[in-house]
């Protein structure tokens, strides 16, 4: 009985270490912050707020700037005002989906000239401004598969920040180019001395920043069209760059409905 007790004891062992190895590997999961921006009619950035303050711990900060959609557009998109409310709110991912989801929701992205939202990954941040965001969320995390990837990724934000006076001439260039309008902050260069001796041009402080989400086919050429238009070497003098985007809310109802079978295709997944 020992002898064949013993002779068990190593394919015990086997099929011990053999179930082990099936068993099915838990999705990692993470979290970090990332940056949402909000650009609505003005007056709606407290909703906005609101509604991001009920599902997240979010720092927010609000900006004021104006849509440079011709007046015929407007008038046809039922839009009776330019000036926009732009809000850049730093979120925890494992909130993203649910704060987009009511933000289409609850304030009507999803109807031509209400506003849109959008994520931004983030490459860096204040340690205790990270810390104190995901530790309010500490309870979620985001399965690693659902983090967006760059294959995944179909808009950029196109950037374009140029001298005072030239950001019309920005968005005739883009416009030829594919883009079909976008949003201007008043900003001002700060000190800039050390950098300006390197790039070759001196920026003056009065500057309009140009904002344009585009899909990422048209990015290319966008940031071409405004390079010769208004970059660095014309009297505009223009520093243009894109950043990658995420999720999105009220691009279009094409869009709009292709974000919903993505998440519907995720969440059969699990």
């Amino acid at each position: 009985m020992a002898k064949k007790t013993a002779i068990l004891q190593p394919v015990k062992a086997v099929a011990t270490a053999m179930h082990i190895m099936k068993q099915p590997e838990k999705p990692k999961r993470v979290n970090r912050p990332k940056l949402l921006i909000s650009i609505v009619n003005r007056g709606s950035g407290r909703k906005v707020k609101g509604i991001v303050d009920e599902l997240s711990v979010a720092l927010s900060f609000t900006f004021t700037g104006y849509g440079t959609a011709y007046s015929a557009l407007l008038d046809y998109l039922g839009i009776g005002e330019t000036e926009k409310t732009i809000v850049f709110s730093i979120i925890p991912e494992a909130d993203e989906e649910s704060i987009m989801r009511e933000l289409r929701t609850q304030m009507s992205l999803y109807l031509a000239g209400k506003g849109i939202s959008f994520t931004v990954p983030l490459a860096g941040i204040s340690q205790k401004v990270a810390d104190g965001i995901l530790e309010a969320a500490s309870h979620q995390e985001q399965e690693e598969k659902r983090i967006m990837k760059h294959e995944d990724r179909k808009f950029n934000l196109v950037i374009a920040v140029v001298r005072s006076g030239n950001v019309d001439d920005a968005m005739e260039a883009a416009r030829s180019a594919g883009a079909s309008g976008g949003t201007v902050v008043r900003a001002r260069a700060t000190e800039n001395r050390k950098a300006e001796q390197f790039v070759g041009i001196t920026l003056l402080e009065e500057q309009e920043m140009l904002m344009i989400l585009t899909k990422k086919e048209h990015t290319q050429a966008i940031m071409d069209a405004l390079s010769e238009k208004v970059g660095l070497k014309t009297p505009a003098c223009g520093v243009i760059f894109a950043l990658p985007v995420d999720r999105t809310a009220g691009i279009s109802a094409a869009d709009e409905g292709e974000t919903e079978v993505q998440t519907k295709r995720e969440g059969n997944d699990d």
